[in-house]
């Protein structure tokens, strides 16, 4: 949405975006069965996807905590997760809870692996996990994630007690640039906008904590 935003205010043409859910951001007409057409036609770039749980080989779980079936924690299930996961060749996973319950050595469930076995046809996979305190990268060779920045406020001793698995990192890892003014005003102001648009919760909670430290600041 950033991207799109950027690229159409320098006058060129943006990516296009479907957003799940979405009424003014979602060009498929005929739900789920358009999206799993086009990624199998290789016509998607990129998917960001979520889990209850994420493991350090990328394994997703988005059905629920414990031994299943009996999961104490129920969570709303894998939908089309292991589908997109294997074709879309760029997959960027996100959590904003950065914690050891979500972050895990081993999920509990595999709702979609990070990586397939040898001679297991796949063109897609996960390429980044993005938290709310860092980013890292995926190399399925290994397979295994790599620090890549931690965002401002942050530190390496606090994302190693954050996260349930091992992961490799540089001596001094980077820290994530914060956005330009320009991209901030865009972010705050048409981004927000957009995804309130579908996240209506998840945008109201964005807003408070914007203007939580700026009311103190005050």
């Amino acid at each position: 949405m950033l991207l799109r935003a950027l690229k159409q205010q320098a006058g060129e043409k943006g990516p296009r975006i479907s957003i799940l859910g979405s009424v003014e951001h979602n060009f498929f007409t005929n739900g789920s069965a358009e999206l799993f057409d086009c990624a199998g036609q290789g016509r998607i770039d990129a998917f960001f996807l979520g889990g209850g749980q994420i493991d350090g080989h990328a394994n997703i779980n988005l059905v629920g905590t414990g031994d299943y079936p009996l999961t104490p924690v129920r969570w709303p299930g894998s939908f089309g997760s292991a589908y997109l996961y294997y074709v879309v060749p760029r997959v960027i996973l996100f959590r904003e809870e950065h914690t050891p319950r979500a972050l895990v050595e081993k999920v509990d469930f595999i709702s979609t692996p990070g990586v397939s076995d040898p001679g297991v046809h796949r063109s897609g996979g996960p390429i980044a996990l993005l938290t709310g305190k860092a980013l890292f990268g995926f190399d399925k060779t290994k397979p295994g994630f790599t620090l890549q920045s931690i965002h401002p406020g942050h530190d390496l001793a606090e994302i190693k007690n954050a996260t349930g698995f091992r992961f490799d990192h540089d001596e001094r890892p980077d820290q994530t640039m914060p956005p330009d003014p320009q991209t901030l005003e865009l972010l705050r102001g048409r981004v927000y906008d957009e995804v309130a648009e579908t996240y209506p919760d998840f945008a109201a909670q964005m807003r408070r904590d914007i203007e939580q430290p700026l009311s103190h600041a005050s």
